[in-house]
């Protein structure tokens, strides 16, 4: 009998030595990319950046507070360390076992942030971390990545009710509004806009009807204006951010420093470890005002570059969630898309408040800015984007039990403006 050319694959593949089955695997695999190199390189840049200039930034504060002025880059290291091991964890977890949690995860936001209101540490009169040892958890940075699992979850399950009636298009807002409540006992209005404009934007991507989105869109922005003008120092950063120069020295104090670096890094900077305005003149120069001292050191061009890889980074996530959402992976696609919209609202926001576009907000520069839990929520962000990815280009699906697949079967999603 002639041997067809399966078999006789098979028996050649028998013979072979374990480290030429290898070899012939690998040889296999070299033409097929099974993760978006330039993604995981736009991150890891940005986190070398952001350790080289948190060391550069921090020197001068941690010399005055601690006595070390190494303290906050080595803390700093041991957390890119700690977010580089939970991403491979993470990484490692199909997307589908994020959609079978989203519930608890966000019950899990919700009650970490009730307790931090109780025991939470005090910092500047805002009560947003908890003591674990000689480390802080910022759980509002937990609860920005548990509320956009949840988000991608409900607009999978509740597809039709966001689209078709308010009673669903609600519903997604209830739990926002209980985190609303708990982050402004805090207070922390710079989260509840990430997260607020964050479901919103996720929501018009859905499909939710004009009428809807824009009577969201209107009723938010009159409870920002009555939130803003309950409290007295958030009316004083409202009118001192339009014009700091009124009063250099009180309400403008942080937004007058932030620009003077930027007019003295010109074109390409004073030289990495030259800003003088570290020195004791910039308030949170390693943490919410970072941009700053990467503007007066390395100039228009390293500001110009960090822009470039956030943008990047936001672009490739949103082009992630649409190639999802055309293998009809709504899940994916929905929880792509809402990593992209809060990475660049977080973002722009640290980055609009530096140079004095908005209002100043205590909201971290993603990857770059000191800051242990918001480091390692990107850290695991990143990961969960990669999964996707990975997911995406090898067809992988977890396998689903009869009653999930019943329940999924025959409901095609994309984000608005694409293909059904």
């Amino acid at each position: 009998m002639r041997t067809t050319e399966p078999q006789l694959e098979l028996e050649i593949r028998t013979g072979e030595s374990v480290w030429q089955r290898i070899g012939h695997a690998l040889q296999r695999s070299a033409g097929m990319q099974f993760y978006d190199r330039h993604l995981l390189w736009a991150s890891l840049i940005l986190m070398a950046l952001g350790l080289v200039m948190v060391a550069s930034a921090s020197l001068p504060t941690a010399e005055r507070l601690t006595g070390n002025p190494f303290y906050f880059v080595t803390r700093h290291s041991f957390y890119m360390v700690l977010g580089t091991l939970g991403a491979l964890l993470v990484l490692m977890i199909p997307v589908a076992r994020w959609q079978t949690v989203s519930g608890w995860l966000c019950l899990l936001a919700i009650g970490m942030l009730a307790v931090v209101l109780v025991v939470g540490h005090t910092v500047n009169g805002a009560t947003r971390w908890l003591k674990l040892g000689p480390f802080t958890l910022q759980v509002a940075e937990f609860a920005k990545l548990f509320f956009v699992i949840y988000m991608a979850s409900y607009l999978d399950r509740r597809y039709d009710e966001v689209r078709k009636n308010w009673k669903g298009f609600m519903k997604a807002l209830l739990v926002l509004g209980v985190l609303t409540v708990l982050l402004l006992a805090q207070p922390d209005l710079g989260t509840v806009v990430v997260l607020a404009t964050t479901a919103m934007t996720m929501l018009w991507l859905a499909g939710a009807r004009a009428v809807q989105f824009f009577g969201l869109v209107m009723t938010v922005l009159i409870a920002f204006v009555l939130l803003i003008a309950a409290e007295p120092y958030r009316m004083a950063r409202v009118t001192s951010f339009m014009n700091p120069w009124d009063d250099p020295f009180n309400t403008g104090y942080q937004l007058t420093q932030s620009l003077m670096a930027f007019g003295r890094g010109d074109w390409l900077g004073q030289g990495l470890g030259n800003s003088v305005q570290k020195l004791q003149y910039l308030p949170e120069a390693h943490t919410d005002f970072i941009l700053s001292v990467i503007g007066e050191e390395l100039g228009f061009v390293g500001v110009l570059v960090t822009i470039l890889l956030v943008g990047f980074i936001v672009f490739k996530a949103m082009w992630l969630g649409q190639k999802a959402l055309r293998q009809k992976r709504p899940f994916s696609g929905y929880l792509a898309q809402g990593i992209g919209i809060w990475f660049s609202l977080q973002a722009a926001v640290n980055m609009g408040a530096a140079s004095g576009l908005i209002p100043t907000k205590g909201l971290t520069l993603p990857f770059v800015s000191y800051g242990g839990s918001s480091l390692l929520v990107m850290c695991a962000a990143m990961a969960i984007l990669l999964r996707i990815d990975y997911e995406v280009r090898t067809g992988y699906r977890l396998q689903r039990s009869a009653g999930e697949a019943a329940q999924h079967k025959g409901k095609p999603r994309t984000a608005r403006g694409g293909s059904r």
